[in-house]
């Protein structure tokens, strides 16, 4: 069974913290594990610390300065750094669910990584 959230973003680059409205979607489901993905090129889905924002900022200041916005970029739409950091990152995301609930670390969160926002973003959840 395929589900989808919705999530404004509302920055440039930022990640957000989906962990709630994945479990929210999935509530009541049963399934082994979950795929967690995402349909755009420049958007991508990670897990990583939940506990301390400054892992997110952190992260975002590293990828800004290993690709940044500003290179001589052959794609001419201005978002070329956009595409590459979410090949880096990756779209999706594999969670095993332990008694219908998500498997997670005590520190872990799923965050979309937006990197060419602000936008609406589609995330969809398949129950594997």
């Amino acid at each position: 069974m395929d589900m989808e959230i919705h999530v404004s973003t509302s920055r440039r680059s930022e990640l957000i913290d989906i962990t709630e409205k994945v479990k929210q979607a999935i509530a009541g489901k049963e399934a082994k594990a979950i795929i967690v993905s995402s349909p755009h090129t420049t958007c991508g889905i990670t897990i990583n610390e939940g506990y301390d924002p400054d892992v997110q900022t952190d992260m975002i200041k590293k990828l800004d300065k290993m690709v940044p916005k500003d290179e001589d970029y052959k794609h001419d739409e201005g978002n070329s750094d956009s595409h590459i950091k979410t090949s880096l990152i990756g779209t999706s995301v594999t969670i095993p669910m332990e008694n219908n609930k998500l498997n997670l670390g005590q520190w872990q969160s799923i965050y979309l990584a937006e990197f060419d926002g602000p936008r609406e973003r589609k995330i969809n959840i398949t129950l594997v």
